[in-house]
C-alpha cells in the first residue's frame, strides 16, 4: 500500500468528495432561505463543518493510500458509516432522543473504527477486522437497547433502534467486506 499522489482517478474522486462536502454544508443554509422548518445556528454550521472536515480528511487520506477500488470503496463506506452514525446520533438520537445518555454508547463504535484504523496502519486486513468488530458492537448496542427497553418513550420505538441498527451495521459490514476483498487482492 503506497501513497498515490499521481493517480488521476483518485484525484478526481477526492475532488468530488470535497465538492460534495461543501454542497452538504451549503444545503441547510439554502434551505433556511425557503422554509422555517430548517433553523440552524452558527454553532450547528461549525459542528457540521467540523464533522465534514474530519470525514473528508479521513476519506482523502485513505484514498491516497488506496491500491485499488475495493480499498477505496471500503474507505468510502467506512467513513460514511462513521459520519452517518455521529450525525444521526447528534441530530435526533438512535436510542430515544438525542438527549438519551444511552446514545453515548455509540462513541465506542467510533473509537473502535478510529482506533482499529490507527493500530492496523490502515492495512486492508486490519481494516476488514476493525469494521467487522464495529458492526458487531453496533449490533450489540442495538440489541442491548431493545432488551433493556431504552428509548421506550419514543413514539417510533422500537423501529428507530431496529432501523438505525440494521442500516449502520450493514454499512460497517459492507466496508469490512470491501477491505477483505482488498486484502485478498494484495492492495
Amino acid at each position: 500500500m503506497t501513497i498515490l499522489t499521481q493517480d488521476p482517478l483518485g484525484r478526481r474522486l477526492r475532488i468530488a468528495a470535497w465538492s460534495g462536502a461543501v454542497a452538504l454544508l451549503a444545503l441547510p443554509f439554502v434551505a433556511m432561505q425557503f422554509t422555517r422548518e430548517v433553523q440552524w445556528t452558527a454553532l450547528d454550521f461549525v459542528v457540521f463543518g467540523a464533522m465534514l472536515l474530519v470525514a473528508g480528511g479521513a476519506f482523502d487520506l485513505l484514498t491516497r493510500m488506496a491500491g485499488g477500488w475495493p480499498y477505496r470503496i471500503g474507505a468510502a463506506i467506512g467513513v460514511f458509516a462513521g459520519f452517518f452514525l455521529i450525525w444521526v446520533n447528534l441530530a435526533v438520537g438512535i436510542i430515544g432522543s438525542e438527549d438519551n445518555p444511552a446514545n453515548q454508547l455509540y462513541a465506542l463504535v467510533i473509537a473502535i473504527a478510529v482506533g482499529g484504523a490507527i493500530v492496523s496502519h490502515a492495512r486492508p486486513k486490519g481494516m476488514a477486522r476493525t469494521f467487522a468488530l464495529a458492526a458487531a458492537v453496533q449490533l450489540a448496542i442495538g440489541a442491548l437497547a431493545l432488551a433493556m427497553g431504552w428509548g421506550e418513550g419514543s413514539r417510533i420505538y422500537p423501529r428507530d433502534i431496529i432501523g438505525a441498527t440494521l442500516v449502520i451495521t450493514t454499512l460497517w459490514l459492507a466496508a469490512a467486506g470491501a477491505f477483505a476483498i482488498a486484502a485478498r487482492n494484495g492492495d
